[in-house]
């Protein structure tokens, strides 16, 4: 681990430091910089915030740490847009133990959710802030990544049952105020019923993410909506037990973005890349190849700290797009 950490030390030295940015809203005003480009032969990649998981890193650490690293699109959670709007949610991970902690294996058919609480005052309370809190406010937010050089490319709201209407309809309002019309749900695919009128009246996609989700719960979720689509995290679907380049190939067009991580197969561990089963090679041949134009997103949380490993994974994917 510490010559890796040393390698990627060393690509890090010349570039922005993760603090650089300021940390309130109108600090922002009238300031631009030069714009991230992550595209490496012609593949766009970029970063899920899963990834600063148990870092405790809010949205500006994540903006500098997207300019320190060099990745210029994000899918990101809700969790930390609305930490740092003031909401009473946690930043993802905080007062859990890291994966690298040994724990129970992931159960088949569960889904390893964002942090809605199940205290029906605390989730309450939330619901209130939602339906409350100022949407200019998310477009500042906008304004911040913007002016960062960066893409805040799709929202990331994983809609429960416990949502009301009212918290449905907010929730698109926020992603269009967001300056996105896509947003990525890690939610059950029975919700997407009730989905379909307000991605519909609003002209939002809604992308179903998996977890051990497959191809027939997909096809489901796809049939119901042309405003329905995927976001595929090709390390979970295989390790799953599916085949992510099959599923890429037919579906393409009906692909908002992929998440890039690396399992172990037969509902294996996520491991640094090149270290799993994942046929992350094939992945990229088959964007390369085909000019497929939306963002592979990097997910991978490790002991190193976001900045050390992200750049880690960026350099294999990049090594391996030049190479297929």
């Amino acid at each position: 681990m510490l010559n890796r950490r040393k390698l990627i030390e060393s690509l890090l030295a010349s570039t922005v430091c993760a603090g650089a940015l300021p940390r309130r809203l109108n600090a922002l005003e009238g300031q631009r910089t030069t714009r991230v480009d992550s595209t490496i032969d012609g593949v766009l990649l970029g970063v899920q915030s899963a990834s600063f998981t148990f870092s405790g890193m809010g949205l500006v650490e994540i903006i500098g740490t997207m300019r320190a690293v060099g990745l210029s699109t994000i899918d990101v959670m809700s969790e930390h847009i609305e930490n740092f709007l003031g909401a009473p949610v946690l930043l993802p991970g905080e007062g859990r133990p890291g994966p690298w902690v040994p724990r129970p294996k992931m159960i088949p058919g569960s889904r390893r959710n964002v942090q809605l609480t199940s205290d029906p005052a605390q989730r309450a309370t939330l619901r209130d802030w939602r339906l409350k809190v100022d949407l200019d406010r998310f477009r500042q937010i906008a304004q911040m990544f913007r002016v960062a050089g960066l893409e805040l490319f799709s929202y990331n709201l994983s809609f429960e049952d416990t949502f009301s209407d009212d918290e449905i309809e907010r929730g698109f309002l926020m992603t269009k105020a967001l300056g996105t019309s896509i947003i990525t749900a890690s939610s059950p695919v029975s919700i997407f019923g009730r989905l379909k009128s307000f991605a519909e009246k609003h002209d939002v996609v809604v992308a179903l993410h998996n977890h051990t989700l497959g191809p027939e719960d997909f096809a489901r979720v796809l049939a119901l909506s042309d405003n329905f689509k995927a976001n595929l995290d090709v390390g979970h679907f295989f390790a799953s037990g599916y085949d992510p380049v099959s599923f890429i190939t037919e579906h393409a067009a009906r692909i908002t973005n992929i998440h890039i991580k690396d399992r172990k197969k037969n509902n294996g561990d996520s491991v640094p890349f090149g270290e799993g089963d994942t046929p992350l090679a094939a992945v990229f041949r088959l964007v390369k190849d085909k000019g497929l134009k939306f963002p592979a997103c990097i997910e991978y949380v490790g002991p190193a700290g976001p900045a050390i490993e992200l750049a880690a994974c960026k350099q294999y994917c990049k090594d391996t797009i030049r190479s297929v």
